[in-house]
């Protein structure tokens, strides 16, 4: 189905290749996961694939790419499109028309489908996604997670032969995303067919892909098997990360799967054992920087917020969790004051923010939109985070090459901002919203498009912030980073919070938002790797049990 022969790509104006000497090939009716860190090529190879590199993006492409018979460079994406579904890392902008039916119908009507067919079709991908409640709602009234199951609607309705997406569950929700991916699995089985997904949340995904393929540096560097592949790569999700410190093998690939090698010792101290991290945690005295007080708010006539109560203090994070459509990016709009409340009230710093502009809110508040391209102005990254220095009248302020090389934009920072990864131009985000050093951070999907190195990488340096006294308020449907940062968790649905306490018992008792680990020992009270190692090896007998294999 697709067959890459030596292919090297270039971008215009660039001295380094984004992909080199890559030879790869893909069987018809396979199901291939790419990973990789941020800004690996990922992206660029499934460009390639429907010729937007090079036609749509110029530069140079040495080698050859052949997808379902057609020579890449030779037919172009006019042909490519015809046989080539493609969903781009950033969905929202993919968008024609304005309203979701005639969104998903846009490409069948250019095609000329028959009015019944056209209609047959639209409405399976609708039930198959999960997407009729909302086929009269305008594409701009949406969430984030919404969009993007609009965009792989818009493309599966065009019944492709191989269906090429980059990141496709990166704003879902767990159940949303569960969902999704439970329909590609379906379409992948039951039609055979072909499909090429780049993702960085591997837990979602590698029970169903029937193999792996791993870029660094824009170089094949592991193309084999799932439990071949995840034994060479080295940041793993937290089931595989807890199989290999304790050498189960085969790797397990799902929490069923790895119950079976679960020790009766180690099912004793999961079950009797509080958490090591639960009995150090205190409750935190910091003073409170953000109040939200009986917060609502209207759109269109329809309560959005109703009667929302919310506060985060100095030195700790807290995280708001939800499905898709909840009201939590409106919930922090509310907060920086670019939505206007219908009661309630906001406090930072003990100082309401009714009747202040939206710029001096921003001298206590740095807020991280879901987009991050609603920030990025500026001809380089290091002109970004300048940008937001002088807005802030911090002219004197220099130094800030600490920041970049924490980010990990080191060798990104004279490049222009929207050309990166969506990964990078997350990091980039953060660093233009973060450098003036604000009391209170309101971060809307801030793993969006990283990797997990780098998630760990911007989880340190807020936790470092933390120390500091800043307060911290996220929006993510990663439950593994609110199990990794977050003290105390709220959960939102239908614009109310329905559930509010410690991480752990909030985490522990909604089995829907359960990290891995927790789902593994339930019991226990464990959200990481790490809990779970600590209190094993504290606890564990000299001689252990034979292992269940």
């Amino acid at each position: 189905m697709i067959s890459i022969q030596h292919l090297t790509y270039t971008y215009p104006r660039r001295s380094k290749p984004a992909l080199i000497n890559v030879s790869w090939r893909v069987s018809d009716g396979e199901f291939v996961l790419l990973a990789g860190p941020s800004g690996s090529g990922k992206s660029t190879l499934l460009r390639c694939l429907n010729g937007l590199a090079p036609h749509f993006s110029g530069g140079t492409l040495a080698g050859e790419v052949v997808v379902c018979g057609h020579d890449v460079v030779q037919d172009g994406p006019q042909k490519l499109s015809q046989h080539v579904g493609f969903v781009g890392q950033d969905p929202e902008s993919q968008a024609i028309l304005d309203i979701v039916e005639n969104e998903i119908a846009f490409g069948l009507e250019n095609k000329a489908v028959p009015t019944t067919e056209m209609r047959l079709r639209v409405e399976e991908v609708l039930d198959l996604l999960d997407l009729s409640p909302l086929r009269s709602r305008s594409i701009v009234s949406l969430s984030g997670g919404e969009c993007q199951r609009v965009a792989i609607a818009a493309a599966l309705v065009q019944k492709p032969s191989v269906l090429v997406l980059d990141e496709p569950t990166s704003q879902l929700d767990p159940q949303s995303a569960e969902d999704v991916l439970r329909s590609l699995v379906r379409l992948n089985e039951d039609l055979g067919l072909t499909i090429i997904m780049a993702e960085h949340r591997l837990e979602r995904i590698i029970r169903s892909v029937d193999r792996i393929t791993y870029l660094e540096g824009g170089r094949v560097t592991v193309d084999a098997p799932v439990k071949e592949a995840l034994q060479s790569i080295a940041v793993v999700p937290p089931l595989i990360q807890l199989a290999r410190e304790l050498d189960w093998r085969p790797l397990p690939l799902t929490v069923r799967e790895a119950k079976r090698f679960i020790t009766s010792d180690e099912r004793r101290i999961a079950e009797t054992t509080q958490s090591s991290m639960v009995s150090q945690l205190v409750k935190h005295s910091g003073s409170s920087l953000l109040e939200v007080n009986d917060l609502s708010f209207s759109y269109n006539g329809h309560h959005t917020l109703k009667k929302v109560n919310l506060d985060v203090k100095s030195g700790e994070a807290v995280a708001l969790i939800g499905r898709n459509g909840a009201g939590k990016s409106t919930l922090l709009k509310c907060i920086v004051g670019l939505l206007a409340v219908r009661s309630g009230s906001v406090s930072i710093n003990g100082r309401q923010t009714t009747g202040r502009e939206v710029a001096d809110i921003c001298h206590e508040v740095g807020y991280l939109p879901q987009y991050p391209d609603d920030l990025l102005f500026a001809e380089t990254v290091r002109e970004e985070f300048e940008t937001t220095l002088r807005n802030h009248r911090r002219h004197g302020v220099v130094g800030f090459e600490d920041l970049i090389h924490r980010l990990g934009l080191d060798t990104v920072s004279e490049r222009y901002p929207r050309d990166l990864s969506v990964g990078q131009r997350q990091r980039v985000a953060i660093g233009a919203i973060s450098v003036t050093r604000p009391r209170v951070l309101l971060l809307d999907e801030p793993t969006r498009g990283l990797d997990m190195q780098a998630k760990g990488n911007l989880v340190s340096l807020l936790r470092k912030w933390m120390d500091e006294g800043i307060g911290l308020l996220f929006v993510t449907h990663d439950v593994e980073l609110v199990a990794m940062l977050a003290r105390r968790t709220y959960v939102m649905s239908q614009g109310e919070i329905i559930a509010a306490g410690d991480t752990h018992e909030v985490l522990g008792s909604t089995p829907q938002f359960a990290p891995q680990i927790t789902r593994l020992f339930p019991e226990s009270g464990w959200l990481t790797v790490t809990e779970a190692l600590t209190d094993l090896n504290l606890n564990r007998p000299t001689q252990p049990d034979k292992r269940m294999v």
